[in-house]
């Protein structure tokens, strides 16, 4: 350290004045570090947000990029505008066409309207269709409906595991509010026990609801439609709820895109080897047991089928005599009795045969005949690779979808059984333009087997009388039989829905 005598004679360090000057000179490299470090991070936000303009494409950056600053002139500018436009116009640019939502329906809410379907994949289907429009003309919201999981086939499935949930809202948004739960407020009463629980009385007309449902649903908000299976009427209603009821079951019920497309990959693969007939062999051990028809069975089989049937207590018949039931047409086909059948009716030995059902009870001993007179007989599982079906295993209500879909696009559809798929295919078909549609007589067809079988009935006769028998029963153009009083008798709506043939356009929906 220097030191210097300061004027009076004082010795004071250099040092001193410095140390003085020390803390301004600190003070401003802080500042300066402040100002930079302001000056990058101000940078980096910039930055940040110019990225983010411009991955927003179309929609904000050109507008929000327009007339800044660039580097090119103005006819260079132009030339390369135009070279891009040229570039995008070469591409093929994808179409995306946003779906024209209807405008919602305002109508005052009476309450919510919940409901728990029971049954198999069909008989829910046409339940749903039922309840939409029972809370259209209810003026209620309906809650998305809840499945079966209970039933023979203890399918775990959602809704929304088989049908297009956000495409069942939207696309029925003109007539009623659907939610996919509850409001949390109404929802809480739900679970303290505030609501009403009931079936509704079966082949009901819409008067009913409006008399009866109705006044329940404005006491209690919230009502439980515990049972869904024919709860409306075939017929006696106005043409509108007849056609709202095609609308949701055409138009508004799809299937999750999973679905539809592992059923038009099965389409396609049956199409790339010629036409093909999808056969409805309701001969699952489910369907014996409930019908209790046990023609060619072992008698190891039919106790079988015996104790399954009492295990079910919502079947309600347990003694049942199959022979008798079999000659009054109320039993399935049997695989050999079908196979003799499709003969009869002349069809080529070399059409592929589609198997839209279960497991076949007796496996392949009750297929042999079948097999034998048509050796092209496949399933969705021969079809398929396993990990196709990975997924939809122990799920029946979606395998039951596929099966769905290729019936509705077979060349011909041939039910054995007139059960709930039968029924609700045949009128979708008839829906589609009244594709051929082989509705058997089974009372006849089991008269004319025996006799053919015990050989008092020669072959041509057999199949110039199955003929004669069917030609007017191929899913043409008819009127539904109405049995007034004995409603279950009568033709179903859903197998022939007559009051929709002429607007197939205005009740499909994109």
């Amino acid at each position: 350290m220097r030191w210097k005598v300061a004027p009076g004679g004082k010795a004071a360090a250099a040092g001193a004045g410095e140390k003085l000057r020390f803390p301004a000179s600190s003070a401003a490299a802080r500042s300066r570090m402040k100002l930079w470090v302001v000056r990058a991070t101000t940078t980096v936000l910039l930055w940040t947000c110019v990225v983010q303009l411009t991955a927003v494409g179309d929609t904000w950056g050109p507008r929000v990029l327009k007339g800044w600053p660039s580097c090119l002139t103005a006819p260079e500018e132009e030339a390369a505008a135009a070279a891009l436009s040229g570039a995008a116009a070469a591409r093929p640019q994808p179409v995306v066409e946003k779906a024209v939502l209807p405008p919602k329906r305002i109508y005052r809410n009476n309450g919510y309207l919940m409901v728990s379907c029971n049954g198999g994949l069909n008989q829910m289907r046409a339940a749903i269709c039922d309840m939409v429009v029972i809370a259209r003309y209810l003026n209620v919201t309906l809650v998305v409906p809840e499945l079966d999981k209970t039933s023979f086939w203890n399918d775990p499935s959602e809704f929304q595991d088989i049908f297009d949930v956000e495409h069942f809202i939207t696309s029925l948004r003109g007539e009623v509010r659907i939610l996919r739960e509850l409001p949390p407020r109404v929802k809480r009463r739900v679970e303290l026990g505030m609501f009403h629980s009931m079936p509704p009385i079966s082949w009901s007309d819409i008067s009913y609801y409006q008399n009866q449902i109705l006044p329940l649903i404005r006491k209690y908000k919230v009502l439980h439609l515990n049972r869904t299976d024919a709860r409306l009427a075939n017929n006696g209603l106005p043409i509108e709820i007849q056609k709202l009821r095609c609308r949701v079951n055409y138009a508004s019920l799809r299937f999750t895109p999973q679905i539809e497309e592992l059923g038009k990959r099965v389409i396609r693969i049956l199409r790339q080897n010629g036409p093909f007939l999808v056969l409805h062999l309701r001969y699952e051990m489910d369907m014996l047991a409930f019908s209790g028809c046990t023609q060619g069975c072992s008698n190891e089989e039919a106790e079988e089928l015996t104790r399954m049937r009492y295990a079910y207590p919502w079947w309600k018949e347990k003694v049942i005599d199959s022979d008798l039931k079999r000659k009054d047409g109320l039993c399935p086909l049997t695989p050999e009795e079908t196979a003799l059948v499709l003969r009869a009716l002349d069809i080529d030995r070399s059409m592929q045969i589609y198997i839209a059902a279960g497991e076949i009870y007796g496996g392949k001993r009750r297929m042999a005949a079948l097999t034998s007179a048509y050796p092209n007989v496949v399933r969705k599982e021969t079809l398929l690779e396993p990990s196709d079906l990975m997924f939809f295993q122990n799920h029946s209500s979606q395998m039951a979808a596929l099966d769905y879909l290729v019936s509705l696009e077979s060349d011909i559809f041939v039910p054995t059984y007139d059960g709930n798929m039968a029924k609700v295919v045949e009128g979708h078909r008839r829906f589609m333009g009244f594709k051929k549609t082989v509705l058997l007589d089974r009372k006849l067809i089991v008269e004319l087997v025996d006799r053919y079988t015990n050989g008092s009935l020669q072959w041509d006769v057999f199949s110039s009388l199955i003929k004669a028998a069917h030609a007017k029963r191929m899913g043409s153009a008819s009127k539904r039989t109405v049995i007034p009083d004995r409603p279950k008798e009568e033709d179903y709506f859903y197998a022939n829905p007559q009051e929709c043939f002429q607007d197939r356009d205005l009740l499909q929906t994109s």
